[in-house]
């Protein structure tokens, strides 16, 4: 049993699967650069101060699992990943089509990470692969966030200040409004 290539650490192994997840780990590695500079953009385009720490904490995640789909990688084959050509780095149109852009990138991410830990034959590297996996859901339902401060926000806040004002001056006239100091009145 332990002699049949097809084993790995008492466990079958489907080689076809883990030859396919070695070439997404190596994927998923790639690109790191341009990856970098998408998040410096990100962050020096984010309007307030809790959207940059937001995107700071995706950003040091995405590190986070860059090293541990280095660590699987060599843990399986002995070898560290190849070197490969970093994809240039494109400019989104505005800051929300750069969230916008991030958020399907991470649905994708989950897409492929399943892929890549179902051919995975260590307990060790699915449990890895199952944290990286929860964080980039995680890191969806912030880009979640991030749009509702920007998009849904505003306007919340506008038709809360159109009512505001028109309840300000429908009701200024009855007696209890005028005993509240105005201050006190949205």
């Amino acid at each position: 049993m332990y002699n049949n290539p097809y084993y790995y650490g008492g466990m079958a192994c489907d080689m076809i699967a883990l030859n396919r997840s070695l070439e997404l780990i190596k994927e998923a590695i790639q690109g790191e650069k341009s990856d970098a500079e998408f998040y410096e953009y990100l962050i020096k385009k984010a309007p307030t101060k809790e959207e940059k720490e937001i995107i700071e904490s995706i950003r040091n995640d995405e590190l986070k699992h860059n090293k541990m789909f280095r660590q699987i990688y060599k843990g399986i084959t002995g070898m560290n990943v190849p070197p490969s050509e970093d994809s240039e780095f494109k400019k989104p149109k505005s800051y929300i089509d750069g969230i916008k852009k991030a958020l399907f990138g991470e649905l994708a991410a989950v897409e492929k990470y399943r892929e890549i830990r179902r051919g995975l034959p260590s307990r060790c590297s699915r449990d890895m692969l199952f944290e990286i996996i929860t964080d980039e859901i995680k890191h969806s339902i912030k880009y979640n966030y991030i749009l509702y401060l920007n998009c849904c926000e505003k306007k919340r806040n506008d038709l809360e200040d159109e009512y505001s004002k028109e309840n300000l001056t429908r009701y200024a006239d009855f007696p209890m409004y005028q005993r509240i100091p105005q201050d006190f009145i949205l």
